[in-house]
């Protein structure tokens, strides 16, 4: 799954988005988001050391901000659904899993190896 082919169909999210999650739950994606928010900063980090390219990346209890030149990646949370934005206004929807990965419409990822193809995504050489 390619960064944004997991969210790209629209809505993805079967169950609860938030509204009705017990505390264990919400514990559990709070910690899973701070978990997601170390993985793209270690993944962009690791994907800017040959060109000496860095990312910003700003962090919070609900949203996550990635960005790196012209290039723009934002991530907000609502208990188990994240939504994201790319910079050209394309986004989608994807839904946090108790095991951490991420379920989207073309199924289901491994948190980190999500993080790691936005992040390459994101740091990619733009085309001549």
């Amino acid at each position: 799954m390619r960064p944004g082919s997991a969210a790209s169909g629209g809505d993805c999210c079967s169950g609860d988005s938030g509204g009705g999650l017990s505390e264990a739950a919400s514990s559990v994606y709070a910690e899973l988001w701070v978990s997601f928010a170390s993985l793209l900063r270690s993944y962009t980090a690791a994907h800017g050391l040959n060109s000496n390219r860095q990312t910003t990346i700003e962090f919070g209890g609900q949203r996550i901000l990635t960005r790196h030149g012209e290039r723009r990646l934002d991530f907000e949370r609502n208990g188990a659904t994240v939504t994201w934005t790319r910079e050209d206004g394309s986004g989608g929807m994807l839904e946090l899993t108790e095991a951490g990965r991420l379920r989207g419409p073309a199924g289901e990822q491994e948190m980190d190896l999500a993080a790691e193809a936005w992040a390459r995504e994101l740091m990619r050489e733009p085309k001549p």
